[in-house]
């Protein structure tokens, strides 16, 4: 585990040993095949989302209990249908786990209504050779435990029609949405060739990977057969139709990300469009793929010349580096690797130098370039040695980054800054100066119309939530395929959602008037209600939390000023941010909602980090497909959120440009500490 673990990983933590004893875990993944090595390797801005973990009060010595991941009863989960819970059996009940996994049932909402009808998989292990068979109720996708190879073979034969042909969009989307959990992009690519200029000669099968297809299906694990289906071998002309098929869908759901690699991924379409040309003569019927086909060697080229030529003159900013006016003030565009930044890092003294660099460089090229910038400083006589990066928070921790970690600078905190130092001087690292002191203080939110503000929070909200790729949400959690994608854009939506947090707190305890802090928190309160209202759960539950910081609800004076109108409000917005029974009240509210609508993020993470961790990915070297399918539903659902588009703000008065600019560059305090503090100052113990 890296140095400083924080609190949700914590609670991650926690919540897996929990489960563990009351013995509901299936079995986690391995780390060579989860392509990680679990809870050391999750990103570290999800660590930094507050509301899941136990807080103590400085002022009491009592643990808060926002959220308990110590309960002895293992919690329920949501499904992937969004429509009921995944719970894991106890051992208690006689459904523990054996040698290799128990049911999975989903029950309903209430933790305490079971369904014991809802869809089960039960897997047993056969006497001969370990294999696996399934049996089914109710609906699901088709495809039982098998291989990687085979399961690509298995989508071929689904969109050629020949199997499962009842289910061909949901199995094809489950297998596009997941592969990189199993199945690299360069082995899906290599396999989709080479069954492209397969020869068709042979009856009885074609290739290995057609000869394990038949023996997959010898040992009748293809339960999900239509009846009266062929079984059949597809003829020529089907199977280069169906890869490119599957080909187009691959291309289409990751073309951003394509374009972002450039000739790596641009590769595959041109190897595949040479031999669909060369095939033409023979399989006329494929001319019109062929010029899709072109197409898309077009589309991934595109951005190599003056797309990527334009990009390189711009400066992407992040929240905390560089506070640009004009920059903030534009429309929010998706982050690549590619994308260059300014970023300053520091030295031990708390001088700093600034360097431009890729979003994705390693750690060990930001060295080189900081090496280089202190190399001609004047305030550098002498060249440090050996430096190593790292991150100081505003409450004093570190984190030393590796020299072949990347992309480091998304994973920042809201208050936390980059510092190069030789090994010996880490113990002396201190946070910047104006982190650890306040200025007491009138904000700029007095000014502003609790309506304008809420407004400006929703559109800079679904802008941040619009960039993220929905594959980001797998790759978070799974890791898959590692340094392939990065979710960027997911961890900056992540880092929002803990900076509206402290936001909240901040402007509230840096208030010294007690009328001007009672009209402060009425006003919270309002633009909470408001982002209700426009369905933007992300920051009306990070306004709830902010509200409900300790530092923030021990004003006793404060609070007794607010109306009992807004104080029976808020109550009614607490009791949606509870999370008990499984955050049931929050997730009765989204059920009722329709899109667009922007959800709380976080709890979204922690459903898919529960199903990764509670189901295996692998059964030996077979892939657990009905786990990818319930992660491809989860997918789905988001997607289903950003299904319609959000109406976009357009006014350009001086105004509300001067507000779109402060919500877009919140000044806060990250210190829970220094919080308390200021909050002590603010109403002492003894009043």
């Amino acid at each position: 585990m890296p140095a400083g673990m924080k609190p949700l990983e914590k609670f991650l933590k926690k919540q897996t040993t929990a489960l563990t004893r009351a013995g509901g875990f299936v079995g986690g993944v391995s780390d060579k095949a989860s392509g990680g090595t679990g809870a050391s390797r999750r990103r570290a801005s999800l660590s930094r989302v507050v509301p899941f973990f136990r807080e103590t009060s400085p002022e009491s010595g009592q643990a808060r209990e926002v959220f308990s991941p110590d309960s002895e009863d293992p919690p329920s989960w949501p499904s992937a249908t969004g429509t009921g819970l995944v719970t894991l059996p106890s051992s208690a009940n006689g459904s523990g786990s054996g040698s290799g996994g128990g049911d999975v049932r989903s029950p309903s909402l209430s933790s305490d209504e079971q369904s014991s009808e809802a869809s089960l998989i039960t897997e047993t292990s056969s006497s001969g050779g370990g294999r696996r068979r399934r049996r089914r109720r109710g609906g699901g996708t088709p495809l039982p435990p098998d291989t990687p190879d085979n399961l690509t073979l298995a989508v071929l034969d689904s969109v050629a029609g020949k199997r499962h042909g009842h289910c061909t969009e949901t199995l094809l989307d489950d297998f596009m949405l997941t592969h990189p959990i199993f199945l690299t992009v360069d082995r899906l690519q290599q396999v989709l060739l080479q069954q492209f200029t397969l020869e068709t000669e042979e009856k009885g099968g074609e290739g290995g990977g057609r000869e394990a297809e038949g023996e997959r299906r010898e040992r009748g694990g293809g339960g999900g057969e239509t009846e009266g289906e062929s079984e059949g071998v597809m003829d020529g002309a089907e199977r280069k139709q169906a890869v490119l098929n599957v080909a187009f869908r691959y291309l289409d759901t990751y073309r951003e990300l394509l374009q972002e690699e450039g000739e790596r991924s641009n590769s595959f379409p041109k190897e595949l469009y040479m031999c669909a040309v060369q095939e033409l003569s023979r399989y006329p019927e494929l001319v019109e793929d062929v010029l899709k086909l072109q197409r898309w060697t077009e589309i991934l080229h595109c951005p190599s010349d003056e797309e990527k030529e334009s990009r390189k003159k711009q400066v992407r900013p992040l929240f905390r580096h560089f506070r640009r006016i004009d920059a903030c003030l534009q429309p929010r565009e998706a982050f690549r690797g590619s994308d260059e930044i300014f970023c300053r890092v520091y030295t031990p003294d708390h001088s700093y130098v600034t360097i431009r660099s890729r979003l994705s460089c390693r750690v060990g090229e930001i060295l080189a370039l900081v090496r280089e910038k202190l190399q001609y400083s004047e305030d550098q006589p002498v060249l440090p040695g050996n430096l190593i990066l790292v991150a100081v928070t505003s409450a004093g921790e570190k984190a030393v980054f590796r020299p072949s970690d990347e992309a480091v600078f998304t994973t920042l905190g809201v208050n936390t800054h980059l510092f190069a130092c030789e090994a010996s001087e880490l113990d002396s690292l201190l946070p910047l100066p104006e982190e650890i002191h306040w200025t007491p203080g009138d904000s700029k939110l007095h000014d502003m119309s609790a309506e304008e503000v809420a407004n400006q929070l929703v559109v800079f909200d679904w802008e941040l939530f619009s960039c993220v790729h929905e594959v980001e949400f797998v790759c978070y959690v799974f890791h898959g395929e590692q340094s392939r994608w990065r979710p960027l854009n997911l961890e900056l939506v992540l880092q929002r959602c803990s900076e509206v947090q402290h936001w909240v707190a901040t402007e509230i305890l840096q208030c010294q008037s007690l009328p001007k802090r009672i009209q402060l928190l009425r006003k919270f309160i309002k633009i909470a209600a408001l982002c209700k209202q426009q369905q933007d759960l992300l920051s009306f539950l990070a306004v709830v939390l902010g509200l409900d910081n300790p530092a923030v609800s021990r004003l006793r004076l404060t609070w007794e000023g607010v109306s009992g109108k807004f104080r029976k409000q808020f109550q009614q917005f607490e009791s949606i941010a509870d999370p008990s029974r499984n955050h049931k009240s929050y997730r009765d509210l989204i059920t009722s909602l329709r899109p667009p609508l922007i959800p709380f993020t976080p709890l979204l993470l922690k459903d898919l980090t529960f199903l990764h961790e509670s189901c295996k990915t692998f059964h030996g070297e077979l892939v657990n497909f009905e786990k990818m399918h319930k992660v491809a539903e989860m997918v789905r659902i988001i997607r289903r959120y950003r299904s319609s588009q959000l109406a976009m703000d357009t006014e350009t008065s001086p105004s509300h440009l001067q507000t779109k600019a402060y919500v877009r560059q919140l000044q806060v305090i990250d210190n829970q500490n220094l919080l308390f503090d200021m909050s002590c100052k603010l109403e002492p113990k003894d009043t």
